[in-house]
């Protein structure tokens, strides 16, 4: 018995180090201090304001980002008026927050939550295979001779 304590804190204590690792993020942020000219500018748009105009209507003209406005309850006809009625300034920040946004933001912290519960789940059902734990009573012992 002494012998099995000793093989799950051999087996416990790196899956709990591998576990730590993976759930801390990877890289270091950075910062600096600004002005404040800095902080209260505008950002430099990369269109003019007929080609951002463009460029936003484009987006709202696709079928697909017409669907998902449907289903958040907007009526995309409505939203085209809307950017018409927006000032040239108005559109090229819009233009500018569209290009600046990372595509699927907001799901990466929800999968990585739903691959760590996978993770822990999937190590606490080898471990019960193994008869080194006693988790679900679903799982039988795989080990010759030992039983739960």
């Amino acid at each position: 018995m002494k012998r099995l304590r000793i093989h799950r804190r051999l087996i416990a204590i790196p899956t709990a180090i591998m576990m730590l690792f993976m759930v801390l993020p990877y890289g270091a942020a950075q910062a600096a201090m600004i002005s404040t000219e800095q902080a209260t500018q505008a950002p430099a748009a990369s269109r003019s304001g007929p080609e951002a105009r463009a460029y936003v209507m484009g987006i709202l003209t696709r079928a697909d980002v017409q669907a998902e406005m449907r289903t958040l309850g907007v009526d995309p006809e409505e939203a085209i008026v809307r950017v018409d009625a927006m000032s040239d300034a108005e559109v090229q920040q819009v233009a500018g927050r569209i290009d600046s946004s990372p595509a699927g933001a907001g799901h990466g912290l929800i999968l990585g939550i739903v691959g760590a519960v996978v993770l822990v789940f999937l190590i606490l059902l080898l471990t019960d295979i193994l008869c080194l734990t006693s988790v679900f009573p679903f799982t039988k012992c795989s080990v010759q001779g030992k039983s739960k």
